[in-house]
């Protein structure tokens, strides 16, 4: 792990950065050829340095000073923690030989973010091949293969880089025709955007209940709904829970009913072995910096029609021919991803599997404190295989969930309640008729816990909830 902290004095300001992206810690530790350390340089120390006019491949031997803070490696913990303060966060523990054997890192307090982006895989090296490319605009390599790999990955066979989730469930109504007059079915159990979306594209939401067990949009309560205005469902596979789209795709199918799948928190997930955002006519993903892999913000559309690839990308740059420069076919929207932007999401998906696999662990580590107690986890339901997006957790009744997260965020830890139901929200309320008492229940009852793949001190974690759950 110390490994992962060190650089050579002869490596360039560049590499240095690309050391301390890996280790997240903003530091390096600066080497000679004979391994002893000769230094300490931070993220500050090289923003400085690139102000004053050195360029990003110099070498960092000329900007390092001789005036850093080390430890040695028998010295007691008192003396090492007395060299840290809020300025200086982390020094480096050395052996006999002057070589760097470790680290001590000062904390003021535990803070355990609900999420937080990792990018410690080939994110820098491709941002900054993006960036010395001078194609930083909406226009690159990184854009095309982006939308290339991470339609693949999700069982299809186009994609279109958007700037955010809301745009793509935006602009796949536009492209599909939804507009004034239609009626598009969504739950009352997710987050704002869905709703937005619809409004946006001056169509008329309509609000139905989601199932108990999945805690997505309910079939029946879809069938329900129907009228001769509606035109479109928007299934939302909720904190990585695929929606039961068979049963979604049969009524589609009998009402000829178009299907716009909201993919932002299902990244991976998949229905009967086929991934999620593929068995609608569009699929929209979210790339915000919660999301499972992010671009910081963006957004995709995925579909397998080229027809209606062709058309978003028309509308996602203002309706300008491809063919005739400021030549304008249509009313479009700049709806654009940067080449920059893509260049960080084509690194996060080349991990999308191990971010996959440490989110599930970390939320098998809750498990073994919560589960059983006063809390039931999220279901692994027959045909859908879910993903972990944030662990996802609802409270028994009888049992305060609020003053439960009040706790929680005291020790440092930031959980946050589920989503609330639109239709308890007055600029929503009017467009439910129905009841919804699965979505209410679900959203008094649960809470997020925090889920990210750099999520290292899950002991720390477990320590705090284990006091807290022997004081309930």
């Amino acid at each position: 792990m110390i490994n992962d902290f060190l650089c050579s004095l002869d490596s360039s300001l560049l590499d240095a950065m690309s050391v301390m992206n890996n280790n997240s810690q903003k530091v390096c530790f600066v080497i000679d050829t004979n391994e002893c350390l000769v230094g300490v340089l931070t993220d500050g120390d090289i923003r400085r340095s690139i102000l004053s006019g050195i360029e990003l491949q110099a070498p960092i031997g000329k900007i390092i000073s001789k005036d850093y803070v080390s430890g040695y490696q028998y010295d007691k913990t008192s003396l090492h923690l007395k060299k840290l303060n809020t300025k200086i966060r982390i020094i480096p523990i050395v052996n006999q030989e002057n070589k760097v054997v470790d680290y001590v890192e000062y904390s003021q307090s535990a803070y355990f973010p609900v999420a937080t982006p990792v990018l410690n895989g080939n994110e820098f090296k491709y941002l900054t091949d993006a960036f010395f490319s001078s194609w930083i605009s909406s226009t690159g390599k990184y854009i095309d293969l982006f939308e290339e790999q991470f339609s693949n990955y999700s069982d299809c066979t186009y994609g279109v880089a958007l700037s955010n989730g809301t745009a793509a469930l935006h602009l796949a109504m536009v492209a599909l025709g939804v507009g004034r007059g239609d009626e598009v079915i969504i739950p009352d159990l997710t987050f704002a955007a869905t709703i937005n979306a619809v409004l946006h594209a001056n169509a008329t939401p309509v609000i139905v209940d989601v199932e108990s067990d999945s805690w997505c949009i309910d079939p029946k309560g879809i069938e329900k709904a129907i009228t001769e205005n509606t035109k479109a469902i928007i299934p939302v596979h909720l904190y990585g829970q695929p929606c039961d789209m068979d049963a979604i795709m049969k009524i589609a199918k009998k009402y000829k009913l178009l299907v716009i799948e909201d993919c932002a928190e299902a990244h991976g997930a998949s229905f009967n072995g086929k991934k999620v955002g593929s068995f609608g006519d569009i699929g929209c993903f979210s790339f915000f910096g919660n999301k499972v892999i992010t671009t910081g913000e963006g957004g995709m559309c995925i579909t397998n029609s080229n027809e209606i690839s062709s058309k978003l990308k028309l509308l996602r740059s203002h309706g300008m021919s491809t063919t005739r420069k400021y030549w304008h076919t249509m009313v479009g929207f700049n709806y654009r991803l940067t080449n920059l932007q893509a260049a960080i999401g084509v690194a996060q998906l080349e991990r999308i599997d191990k971010i996959h696999d440490s989110r599930r662990m970390y939320e098998n580590g809750y498990k073994e404190i919560l589960e059983n107690q006063n809390f039931t986890f999220q279901d692994d339901l027959k045909a859908r295989k879910r993903i972990t997006w944030l662990v996802s957790i609802l409270a028994k009744s009888n049992f305060d969930k609020d003053k439960f997260m009040q706790s929680l965020k005291k020790h440092g830890i930031d959980a946050r309640p589920f989503f609330y139901p639109l239709s308890e929200m007055d600029i929503y309320r009017d467009y439910c008729k129905v009841k919804t008492p699965v979505a209410k229940s679900l959203s008094e009852k649960g809470f997020n816990l925090p889920t990210y793949e750099s999520l290292k001190s899950l002991g720390e974690l477990k320590r705090i909830l284990n006091g807290l759950t022997n004081e309930l």
